[in-house]
């Protein structure tokens, strides 16, 4: 079994997969999930397989991101090259794992029973409200809100992210009480807590926070073991993996 982190919160077969037990080589090695990262195709595709087969799913989608607010339902599979605009993919489909990829921002995978989603939440998009459109559409959907469950898996945590008055004050404009997720570094600089942000508009969606799990992980003080955007820049590097993270119904919806 290739590595991955899992909640026990979660009934549904998931998994945070890193950047172990792929085929990709060089700065892709070895797990990347991404199709648009400047890696080959061939091994980006038989990575994505050993993750799908890890999964028991038959297919593993990712949308194209563009850390924005839309979540959407899907229930078929689609081909790669087409792809839909989203940051929040959401099935009931038996064998459809949905998936987003992420190489320092948040991916948080959802369980509502019979209905499972997987959304990418970076800072714009967390601001911007993923969440709390990915819990709007599972509830338009049948899921009660009070009956999901989330969890957060490995992204660059608080005491790595390091931040510009511009973005604290861009987030606070938005969320006064958010400046408790700011620490002040030096004179220009802050460290933002993103995980306590996430969980707090997780809360804030409806979902109770005994059933929000974090798996930890830290991806730019773990190079080894996740892809991450800013240990790539700090490398020189000006292009990098992603680390792919899916969640797949445990049981076919009712039609």
């Amino acid at each position: 079994m290739i590595p991955r982190l899992t909640s026990n919160l979660l009934n549904a077969p998931h998994g945070f997969f890193g950047r172990e037990g792929g085929v990709s080589e060089g700065i892709f090695a070895s797990l990347n999930g991404s199709l648009h990262s400047g890696d080959e195709l061939e091994p980006v595709t038989e990575n994505r397989q050993r993750m799908t087969e890890a999964l028991g799913a038959e297919h593993v989608l990712t949308a194209k991101q563009t850390h924005s607010a839309r979540a959407i339902l899907v229930g078929e599979p689609f081909p790669p090259d087409q792809r839909p605009e989203a940051d929040a993919l959401v099935t009931g489909k038996a064998g459809l794992a949905v998936g987003v990829l992420a190489a320092d921002c948040v991916p948080v995978l959802f369980d509502g029973g019979d209905l499972v989603a997987a959304a990418h939440a970076g800072w714009r998009g967390s601001l911007g409200g993923i969440l709390e459109a990915t819990v709007a559409l599972m509830e338009a959907e049948g899921v009660a809100r009070e009956n999901l469950r989330a969890a957060i898996g490995p992204h660059l945590r608080g005491s790595h992210f390091e931040v510009r008055e511009d973005l604290l004050s861009e987030v606070t404009a938005k969320y006064p009480d958010a400046d408790q997720f700011f620490t002040k570094k030096d004179a220009e600089h802050w460290h933002y807590d993103h995980t306590g942000f996430v969980r707090a508009r997780l809360i804030e969606a409806g979902i109770s926070d005994d059933l929000i799990a974090d798996t930890g992980g830290n991806t730019l003080a773990e190079p080894q073991r996740f892809f991450s955007y800013r240990a790539a820049c700090h490398a020189g590097e000006k292009q990098f993996g992603h680390n792919l993270s899916a969640i797949v119904p445990g049981v076919a919806r009712p039609a």
